[in-house]
């Protein structure tokens, strides 16, 4: 049995859950968010819990098993809490301005970078801090892979873009005669 996939999801008041043949709907304070219904699984509701059970024990049942149920579990958290990335920019001249949908950031190019958030997405600055907010976890992952990739720390002065709790390997430079 999966150990994740044996978890019962607790639904919070105010989430409501409707399960389809082949998408299911969260809907809550936040928002709504639809996951794919995966075909050897099937959910079930029962009284403020949500139950993920597979169909047979064959390999692509039990692998859709654990995915099914932190799926589901990914969107009741989004629509009542939502979802936030930290990332820090380190680097002398760097800078980054903006907010809402769009940010301009100035990272040692010639050129200012602008970066365009999709919807459901809201990015924050605050001094040299970037937020990242949604309700969908993987869209929220998926921007800040994107801002970090403009500029990934360098090992050698840590100068970059880079998750708050992100740890760089410092490297030693190179030695004089």
């Amino acid at each position: 049995m999966s150990r994740i996939g044996k978890l019962p999801i607790e639904i919070p008041s105010g989430v409501t859950i409707t399960v389809d043949s082949d998408v299911i709907s969260v809907k809550g304070a936040k928002g709504e968010l639809t996951v794919p219904h995966l075909s050897d699984v099937t959910v079930s509701l029962e009284d403020g819990k949500a139950i993920v059970t597979r169909k047979d024990d064959e390999r692509i049942a039990k692998a859709q098993h654990g995915l099914q149920r932190a799926l589901l579990n990914n969107a009741v958290v989004g629509v009542t809490n939502g979802f936030e990335k930290k990332l820090e920019i380190n680097g002398v001249g760097f800078r980054v301005s903006g907010g809402g949908q769009e940010i301009e950031m100035s990272l040692g190019f010639s050129h200012p970078v602008k970066y365009k958030a999709p919807a459901g997405v809201q990015l924050t600055v605050e001094k040299m801090t970037i937020t990242v907010n949604g309700i969908d976890k993987q869209q929220v992952g998926q921007v800040a892979a994107e801002i970090r990739s403009l500029k990934k720390p360098e090992p050698y002065k840590g100068k970059g873009i880079k998750y708050a709790d992100e740890v760089i390997l410092r490297k030693a430079g190179k030695t004089g005669k």
